[in-house]
């Protein structure tokens, strides 16, 4: 029972991040807000465009992240944290995020 919790803490974790990420990549605009209530899907698409012109950084990779675990692969994700050796995002080297980024987009 104790390693299922840690599990889902570790996974609201990683949801928290990219939260963090999003708001900080719109800078809390409330146009911004009413763009993602009128329409949902557009935003998505233009999110998942940004990332993939931007170079890697830690901020899109988390808020990348976040979509995958709302989309329901928290394992997964967490599997690919494991196999660039770090328990959470933010013990991945900077030198990976290129690399992450890419197999992350692919989940």
């Amino acid at each position: 029972m104790g390693s299922e919790l840690l599990r889902i803490a570790e996974g609201f974790s990683i949801v928290a991040e990219g939260l963090r990420g999003l708001a900080k990549a719109e800078g809390g605009s409330k146009t911004a807000e009413k763009t993602q209530k009128a329409q949902p899907s557009a935003t998505e698409k233009a999110q998942t465009e940004t990332q993939q012109e931007k170079p890697a950084t830690l901020e899109g990779i988390r808020a990348l992240m976040a979509q995958k675990t709302q989309e329901g692969k928290s394992k997964e994700i967490k599997e690919l944290l494991q196999k660039y050796g770090a328990a959470k995002l933010s013990a991945v080297k900077p030198e990976d995020y290129p690399a992450l980024m890419q197999e992350a987009q692919v989940l």
